[in-house]
């Protein structure tokens, strides 16, 4: 019922559900990599052997072309609805 009623209001804002779906995955996987919650960095970390510390530094510019792609994928829909609508969704 709560995923219906977010829809429902995706909708009712005049935002495409497929661009909605496609907005969230981003926002989700981007808080899987990142600390805090970061699931994939700390399993990642621990079969490494090393610190997170130590794999942070390296791995901002990736963060950074995360955060950039999100807000391309956000602000510019067509971007992320071109490949959908050419099989007619």
């Amino acid at each position: 019922m709560a995923a219906w009623f977010r829809l429902t209001v995706v909708t009712e804002l005049g935002m495409d559900p497929t661009h909605f779906g496609i907005v969230m995955v981003l926002n989700l996987c981007i808080g899987i990599c990142t600390p805090a919650v970061g699931a994939v960095l700390f399993v990642g970390v621990g079969v490494a052997g090393t610190t997170i510390q130590k794999v942070i530094r390296p791995l901002m510019l990736f963060f950074i072309a995360m955060l950039v792609a999100l807000m391309l994928v956000t602000y510019i829909p067509e971007l992320s609805l071109w490949l959908p609508r050419m099989f007619g969704f």
